[in-house]
């Protein structure tokens, strides 16, 4: 799963990836992997993955995955090809969600492109290039769905009436996941069109080291602002959470976030946020080998979670069997579980609950 950092230039949308580029200086145990200058592959922290590490002892330890991508900034006019336009718009059409980082901090150091600070206007110099994007595709599928609904055709009137509600909001300033359209309206003529402002999203305050912990009157505002977007918003000290990324030393690191009056550092709460955003659980598997953490979507059933370890595994499925992470825990360990009756057998219907720890029965 692929999260994209979107942002018009200096509102410190490269800082934050450089930033999540150093997260392995924060835990040993969820370094960062880089693939190409833009790309990179950030591990999801999660707590429960070390307690099972110190339970089982394995031989290594596979954390969870999403995969961040620094997008090219944005301009005015990036929808009719300006600055690096097209190839922006290309690279977010490909991610599954978007991380929108907005500046919220007053500096007189740092020149804003657009010469004051307003992350609403900033937010909707960038909305109104994805959503005029997205108009531009609706209204090419819109010619050709008018041809055959002129015919009489009853699913083609279906598709131009979803479509132009579509229109309609775009032009009026709607991103796409604002837009009422009904379930089997969006299922079936919406989500096919894989539109950019249909992407779920999370709007970054990026806030001075002052705001750290409480925000300020700039996040107040984009709170107020997107609360009709279905959206998450959070907010860091980006420059200062790049700063604490660059220490060496675990200790002094722990130090300089608790003068902040932080727990963790906020890329981990942002990657978590992300996971979270495209809608992705945990599920475990743990032996002597390895304990993992295998993603999937929210819903998934046993045989599809199998999947994900080897497509053979969800065509042969032949039954899961399931641990609470709660009971793995408090039992201590797979042999104590099964002592006490708590593993479960599950079918082709069990629908795997985030954290469960399985093993999947399979025949090819």
């Amino acid at each position: 799963m692929k999260a994209g950092i979107v942002g018009l230039p200096n509102v410190g949308k490269s800082t934050l990836f450089n930033c999540l580029s150093n997260a392995k200086a924060q835990s040993a145990n969820f370094p960062f992997c880089t693939i190409e200058p833009n790309i990179g592959v950030v591990n999801v922290p999660d707590r429960r993955l070390e307690k099972l590490e110190a339970l089982v002892n394995p031989q290594q330890v596979i954390p969870a995955t999403v995969e961040i991508v620094d997008i090219a900034g944005l301009v005015k006019g990036a929808s009719k090809g300006e600055g690096l336009g097209n190839q922006f718009l290309g690279n977010i059409r490909e991610t599954d969600a978007i991380l929108h980082v907005l500046r919220c901090f007053d500096n007189d150091n740092v020149v804003h492109v657009d010469g004051s600070v307003d992350p609403i206007r900033d937010k909707e110099t960038i909305d109104m290039e994805l959503q005029l994007k997205d108009l531009e595709s609706v209204e090419k599928k819109l010619e050709k769905v008018k041809r055959a609904a002129k015919t009489g055709n009853k699913d083609a009137q279906k598709e131009a009436e979803v479509l132009n509600t579509l229109k309609t909001g775009l032009e009026s300033g709607q991103s796409v996941r604002a837009i009422a359209v009904g379930d089997e309206g969006y299922a079936e003529f919406v989500k096919p069109l894989q539109l950019i402002t249909d992407k779920p999203v999370m709007y970054i305050c990026n806030v001075d080291e002052a705001a750290a912990t409480t925000g300020n009157a700039y996040v107040k505002q984009v709170q107020e602002a997107v609360q009709d977007e279905n959206a998450e918003v959070i907010f860091l000290a980006v420059g200062t959470e790049a700063d604490i990324a660059e220490l060496e030393d675990y200790e002094e690191r722990q130090l300089f976030l608790e003068d902040l009056g932080l727990s963790e550092p906020g890329s981990a709460k942002l990657i978590r946020g992300a996971y979270r955003l495209l809608r992705l659980e945990t599920y475990f598997t743990a032996g002597e080998k390895e304990v993992r953490a295998w993603t999937i979507k929210k819903g998934a059933t046993a045989p599809q979670a199998a999947g994900v370890i080897h497509t053979d595994f969800e065509k042969g499925f032949i039954r899961a069997e399931v641990i609470t992470y709660e009971d793995y825990v408090n039992y201590g360990s797979e042999a104590k579980v099964k002592e006490a009756g708590k593993i479960r057998v599950e079918g082709k219907e069990y629908v795997v609950q985030d954290g469960d720890v399985m093993h999947f029965r399979f025949n090819v």
